[in-house]
């Protein structure tokens, strides 16, 4: 296949048309309706609660957790749910294999018959009459949990055995294996178990999450324990091999390890008792998983595949094997005593100590004692640890790799290495470790530790392979493979090394069978090889000693000689290369500035906050601003910005607890709550700098003329104080140039994923890069610049700005007649931009020795996309059919084969010239290709008109006129009435609309229609969020008690999530914190009765503001409308949803209220709900906000 084509896809069968099953969505809907049966279950058992309190507790004080009760016990309950669901799975497993002789569910199969399987449940319930559901699933599990083969599934720490789910729940989950959507056959004839994988993998939604759970495919476990337990049983001989997979999930390494075992003791032994042969192999493998129920489901598969090379059809005639698999958390240190779980030979007594209880703390310091295993294999999860406690706890036990903000590869990586064996004085006897694991070690800061301190001195790599190339299912992290010994004595100087060329074209149809991942396996053995999906080398163990590593194969050419050669680099005129800082909180400090403005934060509060996405061709384009409370190296004191710290206020104990570099909360170390994370403060101020996107496909550089934030994904290079603006501007022709990202794509990472997760890239020039400040300070100067062409490129991309539809709207009305003269110019300065782009690059092939002739056109014409030389010759290599690309489809572009007939004479023999050097000089060709080329992606002009349209109505629906002098909501349809007579406003509707036969009100109801949030909690929220805005209001009480001077415990309320949020644009609104950034509030049910549309409010007005409108409101419909309680008593929960607001910002008296106006709302409260019969806790349940 020609470079840069493109294959077809196939449709890829499923986990369910691979093993026909029950459905997985219905399974995770009786999950998620079990987890909220187990939360009232919880709620009315006081003694339930109070143990789960009380192992909360414990588990704080041993710093498993750093999160509330409640966030606490939604992984408890999640948990307990999962056991249920998969407990009734394992018997319908069990019946319909006929694996067992009696009968408790059952299903289609005529070997158990649901028919059958009812009966026995009626006969159970009649003889016990005050039992139901509940207890007939027991009776299988406590079944299974009485034969030695299963006993270990169904003990003791299965939640199924703590967690009573209701009556009413049980007998749901029975008809739903029964007759809903659970009767499926669980038959298989070869008693295949990896539908449960797939289970552990999708079961549960939040536990997917959670913990990061993911399924190693069958090839890449085959791959890794071909180069770790082959050459393992070679040199320590079979009887003294032993295996452990430190992150199991559902056991796919351990199956593999069993199976080979079992069928290296039959080799040896052919005339041994296969029972006694299958015992020695399990005991020769062990698990263990944070997961319970992926324990679980790695204990019933290693049971299944040991009954098969038994030829046992029966569990009941089963014996009790040894199935080493356990629930903990391998990170840990369990032994007899350590910090998180105190004495475990007392706790095993049942005395003192501290282990959850779904957790094997008997066995595990056996498990996991260190320096044991033969081989250790595993796929540990990529993700950061979230909870504070238990980030901070890994971090101390792991102190010489965890560094920064490092992910759970990390410690892993050092763990699988201590759970081996180590090798004796003479570097001997070493365990093997295989693992695949994320890659962003290797180049992100946190990994420094690990490279430099660790790898490279404690242990040695013996095989580093370069994955994120190929197609891995569900990986969607790009990820290397380590394979290693834990030796650090006489290592072998070199290390076999897989780099990557190309990543996987398209999807195969057969994972197994990707290009790269053949080309892994074909090559791995043979050092030297090449081919266009990898190369192999042997690399000296130093240079794997030094971070970052880089796996990219790169291009070997004369062109990077050429670059290279130069004899100055950037780092030789830069003052340094850096971003402003970081927030660690941007949801909290993040924000538009109309937003700011909005809420009355004050303007010298707050800067543009730029990020990497906002840096494109040559401009900085508008984003959100950031509240920064900082000068030079100093951080203000909030409290001279009353509307800062009305903004942040609700947020300071997420604020303050972050955790600083000292790994100490900011509460802790006494950092004020309000600053950012880190400030380089040589980094402030207005004087210029050229900005760049740290991820992005292609390279882009921008010079800043004004005061900005600049995040890391958008650092800045800074020149001296006094260099000039054309110093700066000369160096931001060359870094834009298409050799610039040549020379940065060879020594930068790729970000290019494989998997699910981020999908396949097709084409090279689609995949996105990682451009750090580091690898830049290297680029290579020329000797002179393209200063000129510099300037003009950096003056259009300014006149561009001005043009876009965004601006036209910012400078006036945007009518059609000023978008119409705009839409041309900008198209026409686009142009202008495109061509001179062109020219800029090929200069700057000459500048750097490139080329010896001078290609360039002092005057070129406007160019479209599609129209560079590059881009004839690519159109021409489709017609031929030697590529596939979508370069133009995706731009929208037209491929041409011919040069336009506009051009001039001169313009087109240069353009063939330069076609002549693409196809016969491969130094070009390599640059002058879509991967190095500038895209000049961005939104179309009608996209970018219709939001800058859009934007323009809303601030006008803002306008202070339009709200009068008192806060008095209004519905849209008396917004309409106000607008109507409104030139301005009608004429950009119209625009917007698309007609000019719009009904007006209809029209204003669809442009607030995602604008608005509900003033209530219960509209806010689904039931999960509104858990959680009752620990954020717990949060607020205990802050303000705090602010009054008593000593309390602040708890850090949980994030919320999308699906926290009763609609997306609610979500959209808030996000993770709840921070409002909408233009109304809404106020449901709250209309007047002959007025059906929404009935809305200005979310500018504060909270006293609002109270009024809410009074307003209620006074209209109480005296006016004569509503009933019923209709009322919402009105008054909003009310007093502000109440305390009131008392923290309105306590003082004021003239127009008598006395202070958070005495008078809760007097109006109190005497309303006197009127209405109502009382307090009414109210709090009409906000949603009842349970805490």
């Amino acid at each position: 296949m020609a470079a840069g084509g493109v294959e077809r896809r196939r449709p890829r069968t499923t986990a369910e048309e691979r093993h026909p099953m029950i459905p997985l969505k219905a399974l995770q809907a009786q999950v998620t309706a079990l987890t909220d049966d187990l939360r009232a279950v919880v709620a009315g058992d006081s003694e339930l609660e109070s143990s789960l309190r009380k192992e909360h507790g414990q588990a704080t004080d041993a710093r498993r957790t750093a999160g509330t009760f409640e966030t606490w016990l939604e992984d408890v309950l999640d948990q307990a749910a999962v056991a249920w669901v998969l407990g009734c799975v394992f018997v319908r497993f069990c019946e319909d294999n006929a694996l067992v002789e009696p009968l408790w569910i059952g299903g289609p199969e005529p070997t158990a018959p649901v028919e059958r399987a009812v009966q026995h449940r009626q006969q159970y319930l009649i003889d016990h009459p005050r039992r139901n559901d509940r207890e007939w699933l027991r009776e299988a599990f406590t079944y299974l949990r009485g034969l030695r083969a299963t006993g270990k599934i169904f003990d003791e720490h299965n939640p199924v055995w703590r967690f009573d789910i209701s009556g009413e729940a049980a007998e749901k989950l029975s008809e739903f294996f029964r007759r809903g959507p659970g009767l499926a056959s669980l038959r298989v004839e070869d008693l295949d178990t990896r539908f449960l994988g797939d289970l552990y993998q999708d079961l549960s939604a939040h536990a997917k999450k959670t913990y990061a759970l993911l399924q190693t495919p069958d090839f890449v476990e085959e791959f890794i324990l071909d180069r770790t337990f082959e050459p393992a049983v070679k040199e320590f001989g079979l009887p003294d091999t032993s295996v452990i997979d430190p992150t199991c999930g559902s056991g796919h390494f351990l199956l593999g390890a069993f199976g080979r075992l079992v069928k290296l003791w039959r080799k040896r032994e052919p005339a041994g008792d296969i029972r006694v042969l299958v015992e020695r192999a399990l005991g020769q493998v062990t698990g263990v998983d944070i997961n319970p129920f992926a324990v679980a489901i790695a204990r019933f598969r290693l049971l299944v595949a040991a009954m098969k090379e038994c030829g046992l059809t029966s569990l009941e005639r089963t014996p009790a094997w040894p199935v080493r698999v356990a629930t903990g958390d391998s990170l840990l240190r369990w032994g007899r005593k350590s910090s998180h779980q105190g004495d475990l030979l007392e706790y095993g007594k049942g005395e003192s100590g501290f282990a959850y209880a779904t957790e094997d703390a008997d066995v595990l310091g056996k498990y996991l004692r260190e320096g044991q295993y033969t081989v250790v294999v595993g796929n540990p999860p990529y993700i950061t640890v979230a909870d504070a406690a238990r980030n901070q706890l890994y971090r101390e036990i792991y102190p010489d790799v965890c560094h920064r903000q490092y992910a759970l590869t990390v410690p892993f990586a050092k763990r699988f290495f201590d759970l081996a064996k180590r090798s004796d004085e003479h570097g001997e006897g070493a365990g093997h470790i295989g693992q695949i694991t994320g890659n962003a070690f290797m180049k992100r800061e946190f990994g420094k530790r690990l490279v430099e301190e660790y790898l490279a001195h404690h242990v040695e790599l013996t095989e580093v392979i370069d994955a994120s190339g190929a197609y891995i299912p569900g990986h969607g992290t790009p990820t290397v493979i380590l394979v290693g010994r834990a030796n650090s004595r006489r290592r072998v100087a070199g290390v076999r090394a897989v780099l990557g060329v190309r990543g996987e074209p398209s999807q195969p149809d057969e994972p197994s069978m990707g290009l790269v991942w053949r080309a892994i396996v074909d090559q791995v053995g043979q050092p030297g090889s090449v081919s266009d999906w990898v190369s192999v080398a042997d690399l000296p163990r130093a240079d794997l000693s030094l971070h970052p590593w880089s796996l990219s194969a790169g291009i070997s050419s004369p062109v990077m000689s050429k670059l290279q050669s130069s004899a100055r680099v950037l780092s030789d005129v830069v003052d340094n290369i850096g971003y402003t800082g970081q927030t660690n909180t941007d949801s909290a400090m993040l924000a538009s500035k109309k937003q700011f403005v909005r809420v009355g934060v004050e303007a010298d509060a707050h800067l543009q906050f730029v990020t990497g996405e906002a840096v494109r061709n040559f401009v900085v384009h508008e984003g959100d601003h950031s509240l920064f409370l900082h000068r030079d190296s100093e951080t203000i004191d909030i409290a001279g910005y009353p509307g800062a710290l009305r903004r942040l206020w609700p947020l300071r104990e997420a604020l303050w607890a972050r955790r600083t570099f000292a790994k100490l909360s900011y509460k802790e170390e006494g950092r004020p709550w309000w600053g950012w994370h880190q400030v380089a403060s040589q980094r402030l101020g207005a004087s210029l700098n050229i900005c760049f996107a740290f991820v992005s496909t292609h390279n882009h550089f921008v010079l800043s003329r004004s005061e900005r934030l600049f995040n890391r994904s958008a650092p800045t290079v800074k020149l001296r104080k006094d260099a000039t603006e054309d110093e700066h501007l000369r160096l931001l022709g060359v870094l834009n140039s298409s050799t610039a990202c040549f020379w940065l794509k060879q020594v930068s990472q790729s970000k290019a994923g494989s998997g699910i997760g981020r999908g396949i890239q097709p084409e090279a020039w689609m995949d996105r890069w990682e451009f750090t400040g580091t690898k830049l300070q290297g680029f290579p100067l020329p000797g002179a610049y393209p200063l000129g062409r510099a300037r003009a490129l950096d003056s259009l991309a300014q006149r561009l700005a001005s043009l876009s539809p965004a601006a036209v709207a910012d400078s006036g009305v945007p009518t059609r007649e000023r978008l119409r003269t705009a839409h041309r110019d900008y198209d026409l300065t686009r142009a202008q931009m495109i061509a001179l782009q062109e020219e800029l690059d090929w200069e700057v092939y000459r500048l750097y020795g490139l080329l010896d002739g001078d290609l360039t056109c002092a005057e070129p014409p406007e160019l479209k996309l599609g129209e560079r030389a590059f881009e004839i010759v690519l159109a021409r290599k489709m017609a031929a059919g030697e590529v596939e690309t979508q370069w133009f489809a995706r731009h929208g572009s037209t491929p041409i084969t011919e040069m336009p007939a506009h051009w001039p004479d001169d313009y087109r023999a240069l353009v063939q010239r330069r076609i002549e050097v693409i196809e016969s000089d491969r130094n070009i060709a390599l640059i002058e290709r879509p991967e190095c080329k500038r895209r000049w992606a961005s939104d179309g002009w009608d996209e970018m008109q219709a939001k800058a349209l859009r934007d323009w109505l809303l601030d006008r629906l803002e306008a202070p006129e339009l709200w009068g002098d008192r806060p008095t909501p209004q519905s849209v349809a008396q917004l309409a009435d106000k607008v109507r007579h409104d030139d301005d406003f009608r004429s950009v509707l119209e625009l917007w609309a698309g007609r000019d036969d719009y009904d007006l009100t209809k029209t204003l109801a669809k442009l607030v229609a995602d604008e608005h949030v509900p003033y209530l909690p219960a509209d806010r929220y689904k039931p999960s969020g509104l858990r959680k805005r009752v620990q954020w209001e717990r949060t607020w009480t205990q802050q303000r008690l705090e602010d009054a001077g008593e000593s309390v415990q602040v708890d850090v309320p949980p994030k919320y999530s999308s699906a926290d949020f009763a609609k997306a644009s609610y979500w959209k609104a808030r996000g993770k914190l709840d921070v409002p950034k909408e233009r109304f509030i809404s106020y449901p049910k709250a209309g007047r009765d002959n007025d059906g549309t929404v009935l809305l409010g200005w979310a500018g007005w504060d909270h006293l503001a609002q109270a009024q409108a809410l009074a307003t409101v209620y006074l209209d419909r109480k005296l006016q409308a004569a509503w009933p309680a019923e209709r009322l008593l919402p009105l008054l929960a909003g009310v007093a949803e502000l109440e305390p607001w009131l008392h923290q910002w309105h306590a003082d008296e004021r003239p127009d209220f008598p006395g202070s106006p958070a005495q008078f709302f809760t007097d109006l409260i109190d005497a309303e709900l006197s009127q209405l019969g109502a009382d307090r806790a009414e109210l709090t349940k009409l906000r949603g906000v009842m349970s805490a």
